[in-house]
Protein backbone atom coordinates (compact mmCIF):
# COMPACT_ATOMS: atom_id res chain seq x y z
CA UNK A 1 0.00 0.00 0.00
CA UNK A 2 0.94 3.65 0.21
CA UNK A 3 0.20 5.54 3.19
CA UNK A 4 3.00 8.21 3.08
CA UNK A 5 5.48 9.56 0.43
CA UNK A 6 8.25 12.00 -0.33
CA UNK A 7 8.73 14.93 -3.07
CA UNK A 8 11.90 16.28 -3.25
CA UNK A 9 12.76 17.28 -6.46
CA UNK A 10 13.19 20.33 -7.66
CA UNK A 11 10.26 22.10 -9.34
CA UNK A 12 11.29 23.11 -12.68
CA UNK A 13 12.86 19.45 -13.08
CA UNK A 14 9.21 17.59 -11.94
CA UNK A 15 7.81 20.12 -14.67
CA UNK A 16 9.78 18.81 -17.04
CA UNK A 17 9.29 15.04 -16.90
CA UNK A 18 5.74 15.15 -16.56
CA UNK A 19 5.23 18.07 -19.26
CA UNK A 20 2.42 20.20 -17.20
CA UNK A 21 1.70 23.79 -17.86
CA UNK A 22 1.84 25.48 -15.17
CA UNK A 23 5.20 26.68 -13.13
CA UNK A 24 4.19 26.26 -9.52
CA UNK A 25 7.16 26.43 -6.66
CA UNK A 26 6.57 24.36 -3.43
CA UNK A 27 9.15 22.86 -1.13
CA UNK A 28 10.78 19.72 -0.87
CA UNK A 29 8.24 17.51 1.31
CA UNK A 30 9.55 13.93 3.22
CA UNK A 31 6.62 13.06 4.98
CA UNK A 32 3.11 13.59 2.82
CA UNK A 33 -0.04 12.18 4.79
CA UNK A 34 -3.26 11.56 4.08
CA UNK A 35 -5.85 14.26 3.89
CA UNK A 36 -3.10 16.49 2.69
CA UNK A 37 -2.71 18.49 -0.04
CA UNK A 38 -0.86 16.70 -3.22
CA UNK A 39 0.49 17.24 -6.31
CA UNK A 40 -1.41 15.91 -8.94
CA UNK A 41 -0.69 16.12 -12.71
CA UNK A 42 -3.97 15.82 -14.84
CA UNK A 43 -5.10 16.19 -18.67
CA UNK A 44 -7.48 19.05 -19.20
CA UNK A 45 -8.21 20.20 -22.50
CA UNK A 46 -5.58 18.55 -24.66
CA UNK A 47 -2.51 19.72 -22.03
CA UNK A 48 -1.50 18.38 -18.84
CA UNK A 49 -2.33 20.69 -15.82
CA UNK A 50 -0.96 21.19 -12.43
CA UNK A 51 -3.14 20.83 -9.26
CA UNK A 52 -3.34 20.15 -5.79
CA UNK A 53 -5.86 17.82 -4.84
CA UNK A 54 -6.75 16.39 -1.07
CA UNK A 55 -5.64 12.60 -0.24
CA UNK A 56 -8.16 10.26 -0.06
CA UNK A 57 -10.62 10.39 -2.59
CA UNK A 58 -14.43 10.81 -2.26
CA UNK A 59 -16.43 9.84 -4.85
CA UNK A 60 -19.11 12.43 -6.41
CA UNK A 61 -22.28 10.89 -4.97
CA UNK A 62 -21.42 10.65 -0.75
CA UNK A 63 -23.50 12.98 0.48
CA UNK A 64 -21.33 14.10 3.86
CA UNK A 65 -17.36 13.57 3.30
CA UNK A 66 -17.14 12.81 7.11
CA UNK A 67 -19.17 9.95 7.35
CA UNK A 68 -17.28 8.20 4.49
CA UNK A 69 -13.94 6.13 4.57
CA UNK A 70 -11.33 7.80 3.46
CA UNK A 71 -9.96 5.90 0.56
CA UNK A 72 -6.07 6.84 0.17
CA UNK A 73 -5.26 4.10 -2.12
CA UNK A 74 -7.69 2.06 -4.72
CA UNK A 75 -6.51 -1.72 -5.82
CA UNK A 76 -5.94 -2.26 -9.33
CA UNK A 77 -7.88 -5.58 -9.42
CA UNK A 78 -11.16 -3.84 -8.71
CA UNK A 79 -10.72 -0.35 -9.96
CA UNK A 80 -13.47 -1.06 -12.78
CA UNK A 81 -15.90 -2.66 -10.33
CA UNK A 82 -15.71 -0.58 -7.30
CA UNK A 83 -18.69 1.84 -7.13
CA UNK A 84 -15.83 4.55 -5.75
CA UNK A 85 -13.75 3.73 -8.87
CA UNK A 86 -15.53 2.70 -11.54
CA UNK A 87 -16.25 6.59 -12.63
CA UNK A 88 -12.95 7.67 -11.79
CA UNK A 89 -10.92 4.76 -13.80
CA UNK A 90 -12.83 6.11 -17.06
CA UNK A 91 -12.60 9.58 -16.90
CA UNK A 92 -10.24 10.94 -13.74
CA UNK A 93 -6.75 9.18 -14.37
CA UNK A 94 -3.92 10.76 -12.95
CA UNK A 95 -0.34 11.21 -11.63
CA UNK A 96 1.39 11.74 -8.29
CA UNK A 97 5.10 13.03 -8.58
CA UNK A 98 7.08 11.24 -5.87
CA UNK A 99 10.63 10.38 -5.05
CA UNK A 100 9.95 7.44 -2.92
CA UNK A 101 7.30 6.08 -0.16
CA UNK A 102 7.71 4.94 3.12
CA UNK A 103 6.45 1.27 4.39
CA UNK A 104 6.39 -0.42 7.62
CA UNK A 105 7.57 -3.75 8.10
CA UNK A 106 6.28 -5.68 10.87
CA UNK A 107 9.87 -7.25 12.68
CA UNK A 108 9.38 -9.27 15.79
CA UNK A 109 5.89 -7.21 16.93
CA UNK A 110 7.96 -3.80 15.85
CA UNK A 111 6.95 -2.27 13.18
CA UNK A 112 10.29 -0.81 11.49
CA UNK A 113 9.71 2.21 8.61
CA UNK A 114 11.63 2.16 5.46
CA UNK A 115 12.34 4.16 1.97
CA UNK A 116 11.86 3.08 -0.81
CA UNK A 117 13.32 4.82 -4.07
CA UNK A 118 14.13 4.08 -7.69
CA UNK A 119 17.02 2.70 -7.77
CA UNK A 120 18.43 5.09 -10.51
CA UNK A 121 17.49 8.06 -8.06
CA UNK A 122 14.85 9.54 -10.80
CA UNK A 123 11.35 10.58 -9.64
CA UNK A 124 8.55 8.24 -10.78
CA UNK A 125 4.81 8.77 -11.15
CA UNK A 126 2.38 6.86 -9.12
CA UNK A 127 -1.21 5.84 -11.13
CA UNK A 128 -3.94 7.79 -9.22
CA UNK A 129 -7.62 8.52 -9.32
CA UNK A 130 -9.03 11.68 -9.04
CA UNK A 131 -12.65 13.18 -7.79
CA UNK A 132 -14.45 16.40 -7.61
CA UNK A 133 -16.86 16.19 -4.78
CA UNK A 134 -19.29 18.77 -4.67
CA UNK A 135 -21.54 19.75 -1.47
CA UNK A 136 -25.14 20.40 -1.08
CA UNK A 137 -24.02 24.35 -0.87
CA UNK A 138 -21.79 24.32 -4.35
CA UNK A 139 -18.17 23.65 -2.52
CA UNK A 140 -16.19 21.65 -3.98
CA UNK A 141 -13.01 19.52 -3.32
CA UNK A 142 -10.91 17.63 -5.41
CA UNK A 143 -9.50 14.49 -4.43
CA UNK A 144 -7.73 11.79 -5.09
CA UNK A 145 -6.78 7.95 -4.24
CA UNK A 146 -3.26 6.43 -5.24
CA UNK A 147 -3.46 3.07 -7.16
CA UNK A 148 -1.87 0.07 -5.49
CA UNK A 149 -1.29 -3.53 -7.19
CA UNK A 150 0.53 -6.77 -5.72
CA UNK A 151 4.42 -6.23 -4.88
CA UNK A 152 7.03 -8.18 -6.39
CA UNK A 153 9.02 -10.43 -5.16
CA UNK A 154 12.12 -8.41 -3.70
CA UNK A 155 9.53 -5.96 -2.57
CA UNK A 156 7.06 -8.13 -1.06
CA UNK A 157 9.37 -8.71 2.21
CA UNK A 158 8.25 -5.43 2.81
CA UNK A 159 4.72 -5.22 2.28
CA UNK A 160 2.53 -7.48 -0.77
CA UNK A 161 0.97 -4.17 -1.90
CA UNK A 162 3.33 -1.43 -3.82
CA UNK A 163 1.90 1.72 -5.51
CA UNK A 164 1.66 1.08 -9.41
CA UNK A 165 4.37 3.15 -11.22
CA UNK A 166 3.62 4.36 -14.69
CA UNK A 167 6.87 5.05 -17.09
CA UNK A 168 7.13 8.47 -18.67
CA UNK A 169 6.79 6.95 -22.20
CA UNK A 170 2.98 5.51 -20.54
CA UNK A 171 2.13 8.71 -18.73
CA UNK A 172 0.05 9.94 -21.83
CA UNK A 173 -1.26 6.63 -22.33
CA UNK A 174 -2.66 6.72 -18.36
CA UNK A 175 -3.77 9.87 -18.38
CA UNK A 176 -5.77 10.22 -21.79
CA UNK A 177 -9.57 9.91 -20.70
CA UNK A 178 -11.18 11.36 -23.63
CA UNK A 179 -12.14 8.23 -25.06
CA UNK A 180 -13.83 7.14 -22.05
CA UNK A 181 -12.14 3.39 -22.49
CA UNK A 182 -10.09 2.10 -19.95
CA UNK A 183 -8.90 -1.03 -21.91
CA UNK A 184 -5.53 0.27 -23.23
CA UNK A 185 -4.73 1.84 -19.94
CA UNK A 186 -5.27 -1.57 -18.01
CA UNK A 187 -2.59 -2.87 -18.65
CA UNK A 188 -0.40 -0.46 -16.80
CA UNK A 189 -1.71 -1.19 -13.61
CA UNK A 190 0.96 -3.43 -12.33
CA UNK A 191 3.90 -3.32 -9.88
CA UNK A 192 7.50 -2.20 -10.19
CA UNK A 193 9.77 -4.86 -11.79
CA UNK A 194 12.07 -6.79 -9.92
CA UNK A 195 15.51 -4.39 -8.56
CA UNK A 196 13.62 -1.43 -10.23
CA UNK A 197 13.28 -0.14 -6.90
CA UNK A 198 15.61 -0.18 -3.66
CA UNK A 199 15.19 0.64 -0.27
CA UNK A 200 16.65 1.08 3.35
CA UNK A 201 15.50 1.75 7.07
CA UNK A 202 14.98 4.75 8.45
CA UNK A 203 14.12 6.31 12.07
CA UNK A 204 10.86 5.87 13.61
CA UNK A 205 10.87 10.17 13.68
CA UNK A 206 8.81 9.41 10.21
CA UNK A 207 5.65 8.01 12.52
CA UNK A 208 5.37 11.06 13.80
CA UNK A 209 3.80 13.73 10.81
CA UNK A 210 4.84 16.49 12.24
CA UNK A 211 8.27 15.29 11.37
CA UNK A 212 9.02 16.53 7.96
CA UNK A 213 12.65 17.41 7.04
CA UNK A 214 15.59 15.67 5.35
CA UNK A 215 17.04 13.16 8.10
CA UNK A 216 14.16 10.78 7.36
CA UNK A 217 15.17 9.51 4.17
CA UNK A 218 18.52 9.06 5.54
CA UNK A 219 19.73 5.46 6.59
CA UNK A 220 19.55 4.56 10.03
CA UNK A 221 22.24 2.84 12.40
CA UNK A 222 22.51 -0.36 14.09
CA UNK A 223 23.54 2.17 16.95
CA UNK A 224 20.40 4.47 15.98
CA UNK A 225 17.98 1.75 16.04
CA UNK A 226 18.84 0.01 19.45
CA UNK A 227 18.20 3.55 20.75
CA UNK A 228 15.07 4.04 19.62
CA UNK A 229 13.88 0.43 20.36
CA UNK A 230 15.69 0.34 23.66
CA UNK A 231 12.83 0.48 26.51
CA UNK A 232 12.06 4.14 28.34
CA UNK A 233 13.80 4.70 31.21
CA UNK A 234 11.45 4.72 34.59
CA UNK A 235 11.73 7.26 37.02
CA UNK A 236 13.28 7.03 39.81
CA UNK A 237 10.95 6.32 42.71
CA UNK A 238 11.96 8.23 46.16
CA UNK A 239 10.77 7.50 49.38
CA UNK A 240 9.73 10.82 51.65
CA UNK A 241 11.96 11.33 54.26
CA UNK A 242 8.94 11.29 56.74
CA UNK A 243 7.48 8.24 55.70
CA UNK A 244 5.43 6.99 58.78
CA UNK A 245 6.32 3.14 59.55
CA UNK A 246 4.42 2.87 61.87
CA UNK A 247 6.44 4.01 65.07
CA UNK A 248 4.97 7.40 65.04
CA UNK A 249 7.14 10.79 63.21
CA UNK A 250 10.80 10.18 62.51
CA UNK A 251 11.12 13.90 63.81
Amino acid sequence: MCGRFVITSPPEALRQIFGYLEQPNFPPRHNIAPTQPIPVVILENGGRHFRLMRWGLVPAWVKDPRKFSLLINARAETVQDKPAFKNAIKRRRALVPADGYYEWQDAGGRKRPFFIYRRDGQPTGFAALAETWIGPNGEEQDTVAIVTAPASADLAVLHHRVPVTIAPEDFERWLDCRADDVEEAMPLLRGPRVGEFAWHQVSTRVNRVVNDDAQLTLPITAEEIAIEEAPPKKAAVRKAATEDDGQGSLF
